[in-house]
């Protein structure tokens, strides 16, 4: 494990938590490849905060790393229409690309 993940790990441990703090854990988690950790972490950020789309982003990639497509697109869909609601024009193009690329059929 980092240093970077220890320190996040223990501010958690304080009874610091925020949907940031989550976000970042789940961020660290995937970089490492544990996207098993990922998930957990990602899937406490969005109930932290329902309105973070980024997190929501993540949590979708994660779902699909782990080969459940139903989940990342029940993840994107509801991390688009987040941003849709803030404003956030950048993720709602990125996760409108993602559904039509989980939609095409695979040859």
């Amino acid at each position: 494990m980092n240093s970077m993940t220890e320190r996040l790990e223990a501010l958690l441990a304080t009874g610091k938590e925020t949907a940031l703090l989550r976000y970042t854990l789940g961020k660290a988690a995937l970089d490492s490849e544990k996207a098993a950790t990922a998930l957990l972490h990602l899937q406490r950020a969005t109930a932290l905060d329902p309105q973070y789309s980024v997190a929501w982003k993540l949590l979708g990639r994660v779902h699909l790393i782990l080969d459940d497509h139903d989940a990342a697109r029940q993840a994107w869909a509801q991390g688009l229409a987040c941003a849709q609601i803030n404003g956030d024009s950048q993720v709602v193009k990125e996760l409108s690309v993602f559904l039509k690329r989980l939609d095409k059929p695979s040859h």
